[in-house]
């Protein structure tokens, strides 16, 4: 596999990772007393991928993801919506179940399209910032510092757009505080692979070049 198709692997990944966050985000679980979204299991996943493609392709190719991520999960949820519109079959019972889950509120939708949009193009604009600063090295440092400053920005502006005016302001804040802090454990955890994917990124395919090599002589 060589280094083109290995990108196309990832950004299939990556937009896998967020259509699923938007869709199982509807499933509330508990962890002690606090409550969070099913979205937790994949979305933390994304900022690993948009770092490891910023680390080895670059600023721009990461910034083309993000947006072409954006877009396709417009797509995705006006086909949502089409979806619902449909007439139910006469036999079919399941269409306020399928309303339930596909056709999230408005507000909500916004909040999270919003949040991942901000949140994603600052993670590669910082990582590429802390690159510079530390003259590439440290790629642990900025990793970790640019995904737990976007997180922190994608919970706020999740919270703040999705639930503002319907709780207290205190209720506001322990629910990002809460999100932001299992978001960071898990972006801490995944350190150890993002040395991993990268290296596995610019790793030579031997196979690739031998067969180049085939072509070319003959």
């Amino acid at each position: 596999m060589n280094k083109q198709d290995k990108l196309i692997l990832l950004a299939g990944v990556f937009f896998t990772a967020l259509f699923v966050s938007n869709v199982i985000s509807v499933k509330l679980f508990t962890l002690g007393s606090a409550v969070l979204t099913a979205g937790l299991l994949t979305y933390p996943l994304t900022f690993l991928i948009t770092d490891s493609i910023s680390e080895v392709y670059g600023k721009q190719t990461a910034k083309r993801v993000v947006i072409i991520g954006l877009l396709t999960n417009l797509l995705m949820i006006a086909f949502f919506y089409m979806a619902i519109a449909l007439p139910p079959a006469g036999f079919w019972e399941m269409q306020q179940e399928f309303e339930m889950i596909l056709g999230a509120v408005p507000r909500i939708v916004a909040a999270s399209l919003l949040a991942y949009f901000v949140s994603q193009l600052f993670d590669v604009h910082f990582f590429h910032k802390l690159k510079e600063w530390t003259a590439g090295k440290h790629l642990w440092l900025r990793n970790n510092g640019s995904t737990f400053a976007s997180q922190l920005l994608d919970s706020t502006i999740f919270v703040v757009v999705a639930f503002y005016g319907t709780m207290p302001t205190s209720a506001l804040l322990a629910m990002i505080g809460v999100q932001y802090f299992v978001k960071i454990a898990i972006a801490a955890a995944d350190t150890p692979f993002i040395y991993l994917m990268v290296k596995w990124l610019k790793k030579n395919d031997s196979s690739a070049k031998i067969k180049e090599e085939e072509n070319y002589a003959s």
